[in-house]
């Protein structure tokens, strides 16, 4: 039995005309027999899709030929049956909420860490490790030392960061979250309220478990 393979991927990048972007995603994925779901917004695309390996293979080279997408962040992962019933392809304001139009990754983010530096980095007296990730999720497991901000959702960042900077005002600023998207937006926030030193783990703590022995993690 042929193992599926699931494609997770996201971009920050400006988008022009969604409809059309969307008809020939959509149509692209199905011709192929790929499910899942992609959110497209003017800031980028995000989404994860599934099917067998050489379809998605063929799925990943197109989504690296859309425009600004040639260095599109994605992970692979298989199981063996399809996780998704469907394909939906869906229009929206943000490819990930923070309720923050004037947030622009695509222009700016913060400095990359990649997970190979990421422990001798945050052990640097003046870092600050931040979790952007919600309330459930960082109950799950979380960096040793890191600040919980308590947030429900990522659109209650904004708010907590604003209430808390002054704290933080002479620190580096290292944050992380799953897999990279949301720290690229929270790097921008903070870059744009003139916090300079801000520094993120690159692919989140999925690329951080892919590289990092269990015994030094």
């Amino acid at each position: 039995m042929k193992k599926i393979k699931i494609l997770a991927f996201y971009k920050f990048t400006s988008f022009a005309d969604l409809p059309t972007l969307k008809l020939s995603l959509f149509d692209y994925c199905e011709a192929n027999k790929v499910v899942g779901t992609v959110l497209i917004a003017q800031e980028g695309l995000n989404g994860t899709v599934a099917g067998y390996e050489n379809d998605i293979d063929k799925v990943l080279v197109f989504l690296q030929n859309l425009s600004g997408c040639k260095d599109l962040e994605y992970k692979f992962s298989f199981a063996f049956k399809l996780p998704f019933l469907k394909l939906r392809v869906r229009l929206k304001t943000e490819i990930v909420t923070m309720g923050k139009p004037e947030v622009r990754p695509s222009q700016l983010v913060g400095h990359y860490v990649n997970a190979t530096d990421w422990n001798n980095f945050t052990k640097q007296d003046d870092v600050v490790v931040i979790d952007t990730r919600n309330d459930y999720e960082v109950a799950i497991g979380t960096f040793d030392g890191s600040v919980n901000p308590g947030i429900q959702t990522f659109r209650d960042f904004p708010t907590w960061w604003d209430k808390n900077s002054d704290q933080y005002k002479d620190k580096k600023i290292a944050m992380f979250c799953t897999g990279g998207i949301r720290c690229e937006k929270s790097t921008n926030y903070l870059i744009q309220n003139h916090h300079a030193n801000v520094f993120h783990l690159k692919g989140g703590i999925l690329k951080y478990l892919e590289e990092i022995p269990i015994q030094e993690s």
